[in-house]
């Protein structure tokens, strides 16, 4: 391919923790052979602007944005429904919390020092095109605007959901509060307070992030499928701060509100050969918890580290994504064998100083025999399971090992009140072709 004119290296889309993240650290790739140019397109002032918001992760001291944190905890608690608190130190990490004005402001000054270009539009479409990728959207005047760049990261969420087999919500609403008498311990954050309403359906806990013993955050969360009304995050607001923590007179400063989602489903890593995702667009979210931040730096940091190795190659690395394994895992007490997902969010361990790894392999989990798990619309329906002996076909026909929301003919199964193996029906009483295990 000849030269070709380009806008810029890199073009990032969506100026969020993801995006200047990305941009900040191509300003300083050290390995690229010439710096790279980067433009940073931005929402315009509006509801494609996200609002303000906060963000908290473990770190040691003496992390990169330190010196802009809104606070810092040595102590973590946690209290259960009854009033039982347990407190602990992660010591020797520390629970920071970071606010997006903060970020933005540092982020700016430095991409401002590094030449690198940012303005507001509202991104309609982004593609590959001949030997890199493509940016169209629309200015706040609703001029056309063309970029071309010869790689393209996009934060953006995605307008619908991956197919997932779980998706709940984390939903919440919180309030900067400022009491008229000291209540709050500035030394401890409380994680998770279960003494909150519960819902019908998932869990609430109250979250507590003290700045000082007059002032902290207070949020009411919630997992569940659905979020609530602003009137509904109010009233559980005030029942928290009142009935609960007993804060007594109090005076609202700011509010923040967010819904994370928490899913299973596998998060592509690019949508063409140059338009790569990154942030919670490309899985930096953890599914459990709904940390990001943390995995966010460090996939912006394979990124850059790929971009700064290709600056002259055809296309970068792409960033790591969550790396899915499957397997079996045993649900302990529950007397049956339950299917599940683990994902690991942070990027892959390098073989060596100048490569990095491929995803985490997938190690055969001991419950299938050295033979990783497939799922059941992956298996032949025509193939038959052969039990390697005796022993292995009756602990796969006992009535405890049966999965969830299968059961079995009463013919083919013998009470068992004791677990006593024998008591069990022979392998021979299986039909050819179909398992109860």
């Amino acid at each position: 391919m000849g030269d070709a004119v380009w806008d810029a290296d890199v073009v990032v889309i969506g100026a969020g923790a993801a995006g200047l993240s990305l941009a900040h650290r191509l300003s300083r790739a050290p390995s690229a052979r010439r710096s790279l140019s980067v433009v940073v397109v931005d929402a315009p002032a509006g509801p494609l602007r996200p609002a303000r918001r906060t963000w908290c992760f473990w770190e040691e001291p003496g992390g990169e944005y330190d010196d802009v944190l809104s606070a810092r905890w040595d102590r973590l608690r946690v209290t259960g429904p009854d009033g039982t608190r347990v407190l602990g130190e992660p010591s020797p990490l520390q629970y920071k919390m970071l606010t997006s004005e903060n970020f933005e402001r540092l982020m700016s000054e430095r991409l401002r020092r590094a030449g690198h270009r940012r303005f507001e539009a509202v991104v309609e479409t982004v593609r590959d095109v001949a030997g890199g990728a493509e940016v169209r959207g629309r200015d706040a005047a609703g001029r056309d605007v063309r970029i071309r760049a010869r790689w393209a990261f996009d934060s953006r969420p995605p307008r619908e959901p991956y197919p997932a087999r779980t998706t709940l919500l984390q939903h919440f609403r919180g309030w900067f509060v400022k009491t008229g008498r000291p209540v709050f311990d500035p030394s401890v954050a409380e994680l998770m307070d279960f003494r909150t309403p519960q819902p019908g359906h998932g869990l609430s806990f109250g979250y507590v992030l003290p700045f000082s013993a007059h002032e902290a955050l207070v949020e009411y969360t919630e997992f569940s499928r659905r979020v609530l009304t602003e009137e509904a995050y109010e009233h559980a607001l005030r029942h928290y701060t009142r009935d609960v923590l007993g804060l007594g007179d109090l005076r609202v400063t700011a509010t923040e509100q967010g819904v994370i989602p928490m899913t299973d489903a596998v998060f592509p890593r690019r949508t063409g050969r140059c338009v790569f995702l990154i942030g919670a667009a490309g899985g930096a979210t953890r599914p459990s918890t709904g940390y990001t931040f943390s995995a966010t730096q460090r996939q912006t940091g394979a990124s850059r580290r790929g971009a700064a190795g290709g600056a002259h190659a055809a296309r970068p690395r792409p960033p790591p994504g969550p790396v899915q394994s499957t397997g079996l895992r045993h649900a302990a007490g529950a007397g049956h064998r339950a299917r599940g997902r683990r994902f690991v969010l942070h990027a892959p361990v390098p073989r060596s100083p100048d490569k990095t790894a491929a995803p985490f392999p997938r190690r055969p989990h001991p419950l299938v025999g050295g033979r990783p798990y497939r799922p059941a619309h992956a298996r032949a329906p025509h193939a038959p399971y052969r039990p390697r002996s005796p022993a292995s076909a009756q602990a796969r026909t006992h009535p405890m090992n049966s999965p969830p929301g299968r059961t079995a003919s009463p013919t083919k199964r013998t009470a068992c009140p004791s677990c006593a193996m024998p008591t069990c029906p022979p392998p021979s009483t299986t039909p050819r072709g179909r398992t109860t295990g």
